[in-house]
């Protein structure tokens, strides 16, 4: 046995072991990324990303590097934001790295100012010398919607029981010109407006609408999941 090669294996090191990396050399990858975003330099993404690199984004898309790369873009006339990584967490190991990390957005159309974060995992690898990606999985943060105007002379007309089966059922009361919905042995929730009909619960990602028959009588409370409704009919 060569005789560097038996050193290092009785300091329990390998003698193939590539460059290590840290937390702060990741987080300061990342944000080489996330600031290419807006003008739309592909450069640090064809760098970072490995060639067969999955990447996993909040809108549910799934797309391999080719892809990836193609979606970076700049922003259009008008617009401009940042991106900054904050809270990161890491996993490091001798040729695989993972940081989790919050992503904090910032854009501005045309004046106006809006905000979103992200939370993003990355999977780094170590090969030939090189870390870069090897998989992302990005979320968006759930916020939610601003409160409307409410239409307190509605109010009366969604006051009721509502039946999704026998015995399963959502009670919707009036407390002075605020709403609440309750079901069975839950505790009461506060419905609050989005728009005169529609309303949300703070906390809770669906919405809950009161729809009208023909002659324009609350018929049904309809419970908006992800596009997607469950209907609970009028007693």
């Amino acid at each position: 046995m060569h005789r560097m090669t038996a050193i290092f294996l009785l300091a329990g090191v390998s003698a193939f072991a590539g460059p290590s990396i840290t937390q702060e050399a990741l987080v300061r990858r990342t944000q080489e990324l996330c600031d290419a975003v807006a003008v739309g330099n592909q450069a640090p993404w064809k760098k970072y990303y490995a060639e067969d690199a999955m990447y996993f984004d909040e809108k549910g898309r799934a797309m391999d590097k080719g892809k990836l790369v193609a979606d970076i873009t700049p922003l259009p006339k008008g617009y401009s934001g940042t991106i900054r990584v904050a809270r990161p967490q890491s996993r490091i190991f001798a040729e695989t790295a993972i940081l989790s990390y919050d992503l904090d957005e910032t854009e501005v159309i045309y004046g106006q100012r809006l905000t979103a974060r992200y939370h993003g995992t990355d999977t780094w690898i170590l090969r030939n010398d090189q870390w870069q990606i090897v998989a992302t999985q990005m979320l968006r943060y759930y916020e939610d919607p601003a409160v409307g105007k409410l239409d307190a002379a509605r109010l009366k007309d969604y006051v009721g029981t509502y039946e999704l089966a026998p015995g399963v059922t959502i009670t919707v009361t009036r407390e002075g010109d605020r709403l609440y919905s309750k079901r069975s042995e839950r505790a009461k929730e506060e419905l609050l407006p989005e728009t005169p009909e529609l309303f949300f619960r703070k906390g809770v990602e669906g919405r809950r609408l009161f729809r009208r028959d023909d002659s324009g009588r609350v018929d049904a409370l309809i419970d908006r999941r992800n596009n997607e409704d469950v209907i609970w009919k009028r007693l």
